[in-house]
């Protein structure tokens, strides 16, 4: 009980391994919208990719950058590219397709990124394809 009131961490690997892998399934489900054709002809009708020279390549660059990214978080294989993916997509999505306003109205794309940045820095944790491809020495976990 001690333990569990401590500020030492418990289970970090592990807790790691099981945010991304949630973020990663978050992230396949929305990538998983570019099968649907009218969907995605709905989101190239917004205003803001109307403008752009080719809207529905744009909806499907980031569709595509979301259902990829998911794929990589969820089995933990080049984590530290997949969050810059997701850092420059959910930036995009808050800032440009948004309004920018992080504090309210797109705090969802923006928590994505924060959940980037802490994958981006302390890696995947347990269980990814990157701890077992890439680790010169064997992690021993507590």
């Amino acid at each position: 009980m001690n333990r569990f009131f401590s500020s030492s961490p418990l289970m970090p690997q592990e807790g790691l391994a099981i945010v991304r892998i949630i973020v990663g399934l978050f992230m396949i489900y929305h990538g998983f919208e570019m099968f649907d054709k009218e969907t995605m002809m709905g989101y190239a009708t917004w205003a803001q990719f109307k403008e752009m020279p080719s809207p529905a390549l744009i909806v499907y660059t980031g569709k595509a950058a979301e259902l990829i990214t998911g794929i990589l978080f969820t089995i933990g294989w080049f984590t530290r590219l997949a969050s810059l993916v997701l850092i420059v997509t959910m930036l995009y999505i808050t800032f440009f397709v948004g309004h920018g306003k992080f504090w309210y109205d797109d705090q969802h794309p923006f928590l994505f990124v924060l959940l980037g940045f802490v994958f981006f820095f302390t890696g995947p944790g347990k269980w990814s394809v990157d701890g077992l491809l890439f680790s010169k020495y064997k992690i021993n976990y507590p």
